[in-house]
């Protein structure tokens, strides 16, 4: 048998977050995905590492597991790797395998400007980007693509680094300034965008405004938080899903665990604010967050995008 295999090369090609965007709405709101709550192991030779399991399938339609290493500490290869292995929902047969880290990436960037096309205010024009990881250029460019952004601010760790994506970006319709210190701007932009490795909040209360937006993606543990008490005290807060917010991301199990907030704080998932009656932001001083965790539709929607794309490209 024949496997075709997409590359990362394909899916840079074929991305478009306006598509994307708009599939994984559909599919959230149809509701009809079986997702378990996926599986964290961790590594023993390695105890940074993890190994993530995530299945996910549609009756008669698809059927999609990804396998993900997340090892933090590599130095000279990538953190992320893995595959995605996309299966025919009727017979079993395997369709295609993909290149996991670029569909994450893809699907992640596009779970979150899919939230923020719902919760950010409509004229959100400005955002701070922070981290420099291969998932950064992906969501400033989704959440270009669902508000009117035209200056983008991005911090690291590492300042070169944010310069040479905001070079790589330079092409691009909005301004992009790399910062050494994102703590003078933080307050000013519209939306706020994080994914980092960061173990202890990195995004200060204190320094959010009334109508901003902030989309938190790292966090995938729960030891791990991007945000301090205040930010998820002042915030709406919404989830891609709720049972693994609770239960992976620090962010949301840490403020739980320690009467910061209740389960019951949490406004909606993705399944609720994909609906046609959803009503998210009510006026332009709420404060609104999203905790994205990752989910298995989310792959789902994506792993069965790109192998129509593939379809269509060869035929």
């Amino acid at each position: 048998m024949n496997i075709p295999y997409i590359t990362g090369a394909f899916i840079e090609e074929h991305t478009d977050y306006k598509e994307l965007v708009a599939h994984l709405k559909n599919g959230f709101k149809q509701n009809k995905t079986e997702v378990p709550l996926r599986s964290h192991f961790e590594i023993e030779s390695d105890p940074s590492g993890t190994l993530l399991v995530m299945p996910a399938w549609q009756v008669d339609q698809s059927i999609g597991v990804k396998l993900i290493n997340v090892f933090p500490e590599n130095k000279d290869l990538p953190s992320i790797n893995g595959l995605y292995i996309h299966f025919d929902g009727k017979t079993g047969q395997p369709l295609c395998i993909i290149d996991a880290k670029s569909l994450t990436n893809k699907r992640t960037a596009a779970a979150s400007a899919l939230a923020s096309s719902l919760l950010s205010r409509v004229d959100s024009n400005s955002l701070l980007m922070l981290g420099t990881g291969t998932l950064a250029p992906e969501l400033i460019r989704a959440h270009a693509a669902v508000r009117p952004i035209t200056k983008v601010y991005v911090w690291g760790r590492n300042f070169a680094k944010a310069q040479r994506l905001c070079d790589d970006l330079k092409d691009y319709t909005f301004q992009c300034l790399a910062l050494a210190d994102y703590k003078s701007v933080i307050g000013e932009v519209d939306i706020v965008s994080s994914a980092t490795m960061a173990q202890y909040p990195i995004i200060p209360g204190a320094l959010i405004m009334p109508g901003q937006h902030v989309d938190l993606v790292g966090s995938y543990k729960p030891s791990m938080r991007e945000a301090d008490d205040d930010v998820i005290r002042k915030c709406k807060i919404y989830v891609d899903t709720m049972e693994g917010a609770t239960k992976e991301s620090g962010d949301i199990c840490i403020p739980i665990a320690e009467g910061v907030i209740t389960k019951q704080s949490i406004k909606a998932e993705f399944n609720g604010m994909c609906l046609d009656d959803f009503v998210g932001r009510t006026d332009s001083e709420e404060t609104t967050l999203f905790k994205s965790v990752g989910y298995a539709l989310e792959d789902l929607v994506a792993g069965t995008y790109y192998w129509n794309q593939l379809k269509n490209a060869d035929s």
